[in-house]
């Protein structure tokens, strides 16, 4: 199979694997699932970042529960529950693109394909996708882990501090100013990387 085949199939198989589910199921009723919790903070935050994790190949709605971990557990207890779920999530999809048959190793430049994965870790259905697909295509692991663990603080960070403003309008003004970094650093990213 010729690598451009090759790199579509992967794309199509990593997006069918988030969204037949949510097809034949529909979105599941996470925060429903938070709130059987109780008052205790801990068990709130494990069962959180556990749907996180899931959000994988479960349609787990991460920007919500993000929020509602923000607005239960504060900033930074959200924040930090958030990230954690989403990037073991991410290993874990990472892990299991790796399954694919195809050991072939992908001899280009990387650069691109990361700014891509960074952009898209709010994106629904795509952040999970490409999360496969890096695996899938044998992007090295540490070029893999350092985008996401980045790009899943920023966006934890937003959702937590969106969810934390629900309680108090004080952290809604970084979660804004974190997004806009994100987005500022994606763009001086690529035009460092055109300049090339």
């Amino acid at each position: 199979m010729c690598k451009k085949n090759r790199r579509l199939l992967i794309l199509t198989v990593a997006i069918l694997i988030p969204v037949v589910p949510f097809i034949v199921i529909g979105e599941l009723p996470g925060e429903k699932w938070l709130s059987a919790v109780g008052d205790n903070n801990f068990l709130f935050g494990i069962t959180g970042a556990v749907l996180l994790v899931s959000d994988l190949l479960l349609p787990i709605p991460s920007s919500i529960l993000g929020s509602i971990l923000g607005a239960k557990l504060g900033l930074v207890q959200g924040c930090l529950w958030t990230w954690l779920g989403l990037t073991v999530g991410n290993f874990a999809g990472y892990g299991l693109g790796r399954l694919w048959p195809d050991k072939q190793e992908i001899q280009e430049k990387e650069l691109p394909t990361l700014l891509v994965l960074l952009v898209t870790r709010p994106v629904p259905v795509l952040a999970e996708a490409l999360t496969l697909a890096s695996g899938a295509l044998r992007m090295p692991f540490l070029h893999f882990a350092v985008v996401v663990v980045i790009g899943n603080l920023v966006y934890a960070f937003g959702l937590a501090a969106l969810g934390a403003s629900l309680l108090s309008e004080q952290y809604f003004g970084f979660g804004v100013f974190a997004v806009l970094v994100l987005i500022g650093s994606v763009i001086v990213l690529g035009k460092k990387w055109r300049k090339k």
